[in-house]
């Protein structure tokens, strides 16, 4: 294996680690009975300030169908979004965040921002501030090949 092939696999490994131990840490934070998949739609919805059908939130998020329709299907049982039908294609629904929803991502935040914000002061804002363009560019490039 030659050094370019070595630090590409280092840099993936230790992107896939971070990724799996934020995502065990932001569990234990999250509201009872909240996943991390339904704080991720609620934020995005939330951020969106639009609705939004199964299909484009599953693209954004990379799913299967399948999978946002059920995620969506858990977060609608909760209170926490309003699915209607398109009234333009009444094959399609749209997707809403609820008063509720709103209510239990901004708790999620709550519970999430303190562990965030140890972990960017133990880093260095500055270094955080630095990694940032990098990451949203491998973000960009990893997209563009999905």
């Amino acid at each position: 294996m030659n050094d370019k092939n070595g630090l590409a696999i280092t840099l993936f490994g230790e992107i896939l680690m971070a990724d799996q131990l934020a995502r065990s840490r932001l569990s234990k934070v999250l509201p009872k009975g909240m996943e991390l998949s339904h704080f991720s739609v609620l934020n995005h919805l939330d951020r969106a300030q639009d609705e939004r059908s199964p299909a484009q939130l599953a693209k954004t998020f990379h799913v299967t169908r399948g999978a946002m329709t059920n995620t969506l299907g858990k977060l609608e049982m909760a209170g926490y979004v309003h699915i209607r039908p398109d009234w333009d294609d009444a094959r399609r629904k749209m997707v809403a965040i609820s008063p509720a929803g709103r209510n239990a991502r901004d708790a999620a935040l709550q519970g999430i921002a303190p562990m965030i914000s140890d972990i960017v002061e133990k880093l260095g804002e500055e270094r955080v501030r630095s990694a940032l363009p990098i990451l949203r560019e491998l973000r960009l490039q990893l997209d563009e090949s999905a």
